[in-house]
């Protein structure tokens, strides 16, 4: 995915004389995705790497925002960049870390296969990741009704 959003920004360079600095920024923070590849399962939030990705994942959204502000492009041209060129790579990085564990197959019992395994996991253990999160925000913003037997 680093390869093919690095290849959509040379070509937007290329073809369609997207700005140097815009995109050079963009090829930067691609590099340091990459840097986040070498210790990719174990990120720490600390880290130098994850900080300086997410301070160049805003920059990237200014100059977007500040670029497209000045020049008409339809629509979906400009979903378009933000999908490959911003969103992509840290939205499968999030993705991706809150897969557990006990998901992979290496941990499953003999028997199971990994989504029953996931799944029931979820439902006899603690929740934890993206589960979680959705399950707060689901509590919290949505009312619940009592079950009338």
């Amino acid at each position: 995915m680093i390869g093919f959003s690095t290849a959509v920004l040379v070509g937007l360079y290329l073809f369609e004389r997207f700005p140097g600095f815009m995109i050079t920024v963009g090829l930067f923070t691609n590099l340091v995705y990459f840097g986040l590849l070498q210790t990719f399962p174990f990120i720490m939030l600390t880290s130098p790497n994850f900080i300086l990705s997410c301070v160049l994942v805003i920059f990237n959204h200014y100059l977007a925002f500040q670029y497209f502000a000045e020049e008409y492009y339809p629509f979906s041209e400009v979903l378009a960049y933000f999908t490959f060129c911003l969103w992509l790579i840290p939205f499968a990085f999030f993705v991706s870390l809150s897969a557990g564990e006990n998901v992979l197959p290496s941990t499953v019992q003999s028997g199971d296969d990994v989504v029953s395994n996931y799944f029931t996991k979820g439902k006899r253990g603690k929740r934890s990741g993206i589960l979680l999160i959705f399950s707060f925000i689901k509590e919290a913003i949505l009312p619940t009704r009592q079950k009338m037997y």
